[in-house]
């Protein structure tokens, strides 16, 4: 009978260990670069925009770089300190515009349910294949069209560079409502009564709404200064660029890294923590430049095993546990557009299937009948 792989099997806490000399050193090869790229691209500009091109190509890299190493201080993983990390992940955020501390929250959960659809439908929030089969046909050429592709490049520029804003306005209207509610209701008690008990529905503690506030005032004020410095148009042109490409791609990786064949995606009655790790996340087999770029996510089940591990060590713990890691699927280039069909949750076969697979199972079975 084969054994029956357990956590504890695995060699981990060894690679936990932060390095802030380590750290330290990857901000400074990532942020000064990013820096001097924007300088590089100013000169360029005033010669011949058809020099800017390998420039922004590069400022996309190093702007993944930057949300790869915020993902880490997220997890608090790329410094010993907890306050360090916070510090440093709401710098790396201004660069991609995301309060770093807001957005973490939210990706906690995603590591706490990975594999279990019935609570995480994946970052395109998608359906099942009985949720599907219930919209008119209308609404499932919709969702079909919502979640081709191509739609990384405007959704992954609106959750950068849009949705922080927004948030902001919806929680600050929402909060005036309230207060109206209450001046109405009891009269005007005092602040304290009015702020402790509104809801908001975007945040859940005091920190994320700092998070978000703070981010929005260094980002906006940034975008207004930087507009006013460096023209309007060649700035926000070029940032925009810059921003969608950078969504786009990180958007793909963690897609084809949970979304691939065989990806295990079970239930929550009977869901497997360990499963999810290991079966329900994926290896990237890219090339190295790559990966430094991605700060070596691709090593994805180690991460998911223990997201405590800094990156710089993620690939030194998979090494370590190559011989338990037989189950994980190697995604490589030419799999990508195979994976980006699998956009609904066949509940039943715990199973990821392609809109056109699950309308032919299903028009197979109704000739059946």
């Amino acid at each position: 009978m084969e054994d029956v792989i357990k956590k504890s099997d695995f060699s981990l806490s060894p690679y936990m260990k932060s390095n802030d000399l380590r750290a330290t050193y990857q901000l400074l090869n990532t942020l000064v670069p990013y820096v001097f790229l924007w300088f590089l691209a100013v000169k360029a500009a005033a010669i011949s925009v058809f020099l800017l091109p390998p420039i922004m190509a590069l400022l996309v890299l190093f702007s993944l770089r930057c949300f790869s190493l915020m993902h880490d201080c997220g997890h608090y993983a790329l410094f010993r300190s907890k306050k360090v990390n916070r510090v440093a992940g709401f710098m790396l955020g201004l660069v991609n515009a995301i309060p770093q501390h807001w957005w973490s929250r939210d990706h906690a959960y995603h590591h706490k349910t990975n594999g279990d659809w019935e609570r995480y439908r994946s970052i395109g929030d998608f359906l099942s294949t009985d949720e599907f089969a219930q919209l008119s046909p209308s609404d499932q050429k919709l969702y079909g069209i919502l979640r081709q592709p191509w739609m990384v490049f405007p959704g992954g520029f609106f959750y950068l560079a849009f949705k922080p804003r927004l948030i902001l306005i919806a929680e600050t209207y929402g909060f005036l409502r309230h207060a109206g509610r209450h001046l109405t209701q009891q009269g005007f008690t005092g602040l304290s009564p009015i702020v402790a008990t509104y809801k908001p529905k975007n945040w859940s503690t005091a920190g994320e709404f700092w998070d978000v506030l703070l981010n929005n005032i260094f980002v906006v004020g940034g975008w207004i200064i930087l507009c006013r410095w460096l023209g309007t148009a060649f700035f926000l042109g070029t940032y925009s660029l810059v921003l969608m490409f950078s969504a786009a791609i990180f958007i793909c990786v963690f897609f084809v890294q949970h979304n691939f064949e065989g990806a295990y995606a079970h239930g929550t009655e009977g869901w497997d923590y360990l499963q999810g790790a290991i079966a329900g996340s994926s290896y990237l087999d890219i090339p190295e430049i790559f990966k430094w770029f991605t700060a070596d996510i691709s090593y994805h089940s180690i991460h998911h095993l223990s997201e405590r591990i800094p990156n710089y060590n993620l690939r030194a713990c998979h090494e370590k546990n190559r011989h338990l890691l037989s189950a994980v699927k190697t995604i490589r280039f030419k799999d990508m557009p195979a994976c980006s069909k699998l956009i609904l949750w066949d509940a039943q076969a715990n199973r990821l299937v392609s809109i056109q697979n699950f309308q032919r199972q299903t028009a197979s079975a109704r000739s059946y009948v």
